[in-house]
């Protein structure tokens, strides 16, 4: 095992209880947003954890792996549906570094014509 996930969403939930405690009103806030966001209506909360999960890993979340797959398999995710969301999250991982390298050579080449 590379990491263990349900120690790691055990030490954050005690970690983030001290950042409730100092930002109470910064995290009742973001609290508030998290239940809006999951609660279910056209997609259902298993369907918004599978994304959620799919974003924590475009993004390098390791505390976010952690809480999404918990809540995936909490709301009946199967594997085979979060392995086909893992799919989509290394193709948005990927996808957005293509579109940034694309900018990234744009810029370069258009401070380069300046210069000449």
């Amino acid at each position: 095992m590379h990491k263990n996930w349900p120690a790691m969403a055990e030490e954050l939930t005690a970690a983030i209880k001290e950042v409730r405690l100092g930002a109470p009103e910064v995290t009742k806030a973001f609290s508030a947003m998290a239940q809006a966001a999951t609660a279910g209506g056209a997609l259902d909360t298993k369907t918004k954890e599978l994304i959620a999960l799919a974003i924590s890993v475009a993004i390098r979340c390791d505390g976010c792996v952690a809480f999404h797959s918990k809540a995936a398999f909490k709301h009946g995710a199967t594997r085979d549906e979060v392995m086909e969301t893992m799919g989509m999250a290394l193709y948005m991982g990927a996808g957005p570094s293509l579109m940034y390298a694309a900018q990234a050579v744009e810029a370069y080449d258009q401070f380069a014509a300046a210069a000449s």
